[in-house]
């Protein structure tokens, strides 16, 4: 194995060149599936005959799957080698794109994003690990940059890409359009990255470990996912699945700290850095995609949008935030990172506040304004928490706490999916029970009736009303819960003490 110092050299300048652009396109693929689907969740349910609820599991099962996956990225990194680990998990990421483009049932779909989710985990952590360590330290700050851009753009163009595609094509195509990109990943990892393979450890397995962490997370997610169909802790089942789900919780946090080779390193949340900037991490992105998940849908279902317009009213985000990011990068090393993370926090927290006052009659811009000002605040968040966290660990421990902050990140995404989408049902169904207790029709459906309505006809424009104006109203709940939420995640970061030094990123993700 080559030493540190004359890995820079196996490259030249532009093989190097060709590579961060790949490894760079690779992030970029992964990060944009995870919210491509978002938008065509209402074709793919129309087509496949089931509801907009179960719908949803395509999200939560890619976004499970994944966070299965990330904690072990450094383990199957040592042990298959960081190039080979990523080759193999690009073929696995596009063979399961081709699956789910193919399937035609809500069982195959949910599969083979599961499948994709775990192929898709390793992407992320290794394209970063690769850029960091083909590239010499003086070229880090703008390929890094160039990774931190294909992160914030993915999001971005997730619901453009998948409302046109679903509009215009078929919704099969936003899994086909992977095939090509993992072909050429896979074509210039072999042809590039070779020469910075890394060594290769044969590590023991800890398969109870693992079992423990597949057993507890799926038995959570399933009782996420069917308990807005089966009445939560009413039903047998669901109650079962919780108990399950804490005792395996449980079990796998006594194993993993007392197991002398632990799959997972929970170890590092002795840190209180980490720790309070990890929960921050979780709570936050559990707030914010709660507006990614729901305001698609709504602008679907009771606004009357295409998928290619309701993409185009929750992009706004990110487009501010590529503007922004450069400015939240210059300002590290400057500003008190835990200033930022707060700041950056408070300010999409009252973004999202904003959103508490739309209405069924809003325009676009009313839509897609509070998007574009959430955006400004999402770098200062973003970047500087890398810096917080992985800077109160030992460097030994960089990898395991940045699996570790990731893993959180999409366990939170995929638990907020479940929770965000069975209060806005419940709190639709009392808002709309509630308007209908109220609600003095008659002069109404008289002068519905004067304009040609039978009464059936005229009943049903009143019901139609009711349900756009419940809807709503459900929502404008979750945004103030929301909000509420970021609000607390903005004072949490402060548990943490500023962290010193330069911190290395390299196994950041």
């Amino acid at each position: 194995m080559s030493r540190p110092a004359d890995i820079f050299s196996l490259l030249s300048p532009r093989h190097r060149l060709l590579a961060g652009l790949t490894l760079a396109l690779a992030n970029f693929m992964v990060v944009l599936d995870l919210t491509i689907a978002n938008v065509s969740v209402p074709h793919i349910a129309g087509n496949l005959g089931i509801s907009a609820d179960q719908g949803t599991w395509i999200i939560t099962s890619y976004a499970v799957a994944e966070a299965i996956c990330v904690p072990l990225t450094g383990w199957l990194a040592q042990r298959f080698g960081a190039v080979r680990l990523f080759t193999m998990s690009m073929l696995g990421f596009g063979l399961f794109s081709l699956l789910c483009g193919l399937s035609m049932t809500l069982g195959m779909i949910v599969v083979c994003r599961i499948g994709q989710g775990l192929c898709g985990g390793p992407l992320m952590p290794m394209s970063q690990t690769l850029l960091m360590r083909i590239f010499p330290p003086e070229q880090r700050g703008r390929v890094m940059a160039l990774w931190a851009m294909t992160t914030l753009l993915g999001p971005t163009l997730g619901p453009i890409v998948g409302g046109y595609i679903s509009d215009n094509w078929s919704w099969h195509w936003i899994f086909f359009i992977n095939l090509p990109i993992a072909a050429l990943c896979i074509f210039s990892a072999l042809t590039l990255l070779r020469p910075v393979e890394t060594e290769r450890v044969k590590l023991p397995i800890d398969y109870i470990g693992l079992a423990l962490l597949v057993f507890w997370i799926g038995c959570l997610q399933i009782m996420l996912d069917i308990g807005r169909d089966h009445d939560w802790f009413g039903d047998p089942l669901i109650v079962a699945l919780a108990v399950m789900a804490g005792i395996g919780f449980c079990v796998f946090l006594i194993w993993e700290l007392t197991e002398e080779h632990p799959i997972v390193d929970l170890r590092v949340f002795r840190h209180i850095g980490f720790t309070s900037g990890v929960f921050t991490l979780a709570l936050c992105f559990g707030a914010y995609f709660a507006g990614i998940v729901i305001i698609p849908q709504w602008l679907q279902l009771s606004m009357g949008y295409t998928a290619t317009w309701s993409g185009l009213a929750t992009s706004f985000t990110g487009v501010s935030a590529m503007f922004i990011a450069p400015i939240a990068g210059r300002m590290i090393g400057k500003t008190d990172v835990r200033l930022m993370i707060s700041g950056g926090v408070a300010w999409i927290g009252f973004a999202t506040l904003w959103r508490t006052q739309w209405t069924a009659d809003a325009d676009f811009w009313t839509l897609a304004m509070p998007q574009f000002i959430q955006g400004i605040g999402m770098p200062f968040f973003m970047i500087p928490l890398t810096t917080l966290t992985l800077g109160s660990v030992r460097p030994e421990e960089t990898a395991s706490a940045a699996g570790m902050q990731n893993f959180l990140r999409t366990l939170a995404i995929a638990i907020s999916t479940s929770i965000v989408l069975t209060g806005w049902g419940d709190g639709q169904r009392v808002s709309r029970n509630e308007m209908a207790g109220t609600l003095h029709a008659d002069p109404t459906l008289a002068d519905l009736a004067g304009r040609g309505f039978t009464p059936e006809q005229g009943r049903q424009v009143v019901a139609n009303l009711v349900d756009a104006q419940s809807l709503v109203v459900s929502m404008n709940h979750v945004f103030f819960t929301a909000a509420v939420v970021l609000f607390m995640a903005a004072t949490l970061v402060w548990l943490a003490p500023r962290p010193t030094g330069r911190v290395d990123t390299s196994a950041a993700h």
